[in-house]
């Protein structure tokens, strides 16, 4: 099984984030927004299909990474939690999450 570590996750994020403003800024229209209409079938694919579809990409990679950061700081959370003592130490790490 492949795993993604945390800074994988966060460059996806990034690269993601730029390609979806990219598009915000070119058709003026929110990500979500955008992606709303085009999971329904109400977006004219037309001449605009390929942009749509990286769009639609970029849109579902943040999606996907985001799930996976909350998932790793969900884990970290609980672990952080379970050693004693009044205070948690955070200390930087370099989790991995199954891709």
């Amino acid at each position: 099984m492949a795993t993604l570590s945390l800074s994988d996750i966060l460059d996806d994020l990034q690269t993601a984030e730029q390609g979806l403003h990219r598009f915000e800024r070119r058709y003026w229209i929110s990500s979500d927004h955008f992606y709303e209409l085009y999971a329904s079938g109400l977006l004219d694919n037309g001449e605009n299909r390929e942009d749509f579809a990286e769009w639609a990409g970029h849109y579902k990679l943040r999606r996907k990474r985001q799930v996976a950061l909350e998932q790793i700081s969900a884990n970290r959370m609980k672990k952080l939690k379970q050693k004693p003592g009044k205070s948690i130490r955070l200390e930087p790490a370099e989790p991995v999450y199954p891709a």
